[in-house]
């Protein structure tokens, strides 16, 4: 074995000097690498399924929070040989993916909190014999020297072995090959030549219900998104209990913002977690009243612990315990209704019983970011679990600070991640139908 945690997919990310194509029907267009733009269809991991609201929610809740365990084991390093583990599964969305000449098409994991992209080659989805533009990769691959692991010989096959903080587990070879995405405009979108995780064995609960292939759209250096060398991605995010797709926005296709306020905070790295797109919260405003939280609370420690991940993966929002007691304080103070205990049923921790006539107006959520203010509209932190009743979209880490910006809080908003500029920019938007 020769390579553990850095994904061996140097994912499309063989991409050196390689050629784009587009393709719609029959046709072929030629396009540079730097260029390249597309817009995806993602699809929510519980879209179309015969689920009822309140079991939608709870399977939510629940994947949120193992999702949550596993990053925090990872960080803090409290897991056996954390140091070797790779980013959690209890994923949220998919989308299209083809791989192989020709391509053989399948769902696969999106994950903005890694960076590797690989599949199941043992059949089940892509067999590399069928396919004539796969080729293996060697351990004097610069791909190979890029994923961390034990040393294999020059004249080897690269492999790698990939362990999940949850333990779950992917091995097998790195390879190059032909990566096709079907474009929301039904063209098919092919690149040569990409670097990627050939799994001839995956095993554990994060992929045993999902799905087997995962593309990573992390800021670390294997990602999709570096390795092709495009800057920018973006995503529109539809209400997560709805069946609305959302779409996703590669290379320049993400330098169109929709029209509104347009609220932009920079990115912030974390080098001992590098992965993880960061930004900076220095506090949280209900209704008129800024709570009295330290900005300390939500800064990455010297220890790499600590700050705010921005994860489309994780359904809540999740803050430190020394900032939600007073948000949950000041929540119950400002909300004059009825609270009702969902806590055992559900796994939300404060909930209200709304008047069984007419409406109510909720108080203001704002976020203060480093250089922006933004506005957690009513859906991004409160949900709707059963008719009448509302709780809170929100949950506490732990002692450790660290937090995760869910995407219960992203929906409604375009979202963009600008790497070149290093911002993040937040446009509130109807994502429905874009």
């Amino acid at each position: 074995m020769a390579s553990p945690k850095y994904y061996l997919f140097v994912i499309l990310c063989a991409f050196a000097a390689q050629t784009f194509l587009i393709s719609a029907g029959h046709e072929h267009h030629l396009a540079d690498k730097n260029g390249l733009s597309f817009e995806a269809t993602m699809t929510h991991i519980d879209a179309g399924k015969n689920l009822t609201r309140l079991e939608r929610i709870k399977r939510a809740v629940e994947r949120g929070n193992r999702r949550l365990e596993t990053l925090k084991s990872r960080i803090s390093g409290t897991s056996p040989s954390a140091g070797a583990l790779v980013h959690p599964g209890h994923y949220e969305y998919l989308m299209t993916l083809g791989i192989g000449t020709p391509p053989t098409y399948f769902d696969a994991i999106i994950d903005t909190g890694s960076d590797l992209t690989w599949t199941d080659c043992t059949g089940d989805l892509f067999l590399p014999a069928n396919s004539s533009s796969y080729s293996n990769l060697t351990c004097s691959s610069e791909f190979c020297f890029a994923v961390t692991g034990e040393t294999c010989h020059n004249d080897t096959v690269c492999s790698y072995l990939q362990l999940y903080a949850d333990w779950s587990v992917t091995m097998g070879v790195l390879a190059t090959e032909t990566f096709a995405f079907r474009t929301s405009k039904k063209d098919v979108l092919t690149v040569r030549n990409v670097a990627f995780g050939c799994a001839d064995y995956v095993s554990g609960t994060t992929f045993s219900t999902n799905a087997n292939a995962l593309v990573g759209l992390g800021r670390g250096s294997l990602s999709m998104i570096s390795q092709l060398d495009e800057p920018q991605f973006s995503y529109c995010l539809t209400p997560v209990l709805e069946n609305e797709p959302t779409k996703l926005f590669l290379g320049s296709s993400a330098s169109s913002l929709p029209h509104g306020p347009v609220r932009t905070t920079p990115l912030v790295q974390n080098p001992k977690y590098a992965s993880f797109y960061y930004m900076t919260v220095l506090g949280i405003i209900i209704g008129k009243k800024r709570l009295h939280i330290p900005p300390e609370t939500f800064a990455i420690k010297a220890d790499g612990t600590g700050g705010v991940v921005v994860d489309s993966g994780t359904t809540l929002f999740y803050i430190p315990t020394t900032a939600y007691n007073p948000l949950a304080k000041e929540l119950t103070e400002q909300i004059k209704l009825k609270q009702a205990n969902l806590t055992q049923e559900v796994g939300l921790d404060h909930c209200w019983i709304m008047p069984s006539s007419g409406s109510y107006s909720f108080p203001k959520f704002i976020l203060h970011l480093k250089g922006a203010y933004i506005e957690l509209f009513r859906e991004n932190y409160l949900i709707e679990v059963k008719p009448g009743v509302q709780c809170l979209a929100m949950s506490q880490s732990d002692s450790l600070g660290f937090s995760i910006f869910g995407n219960i809080a992203q929906q409604g908003y375009m979202v963009r991640y600008d790497l070149a500029r290093e911002e993040l920019t937040f446009v509130p938007s109807h994502c429905k139908g874009l």
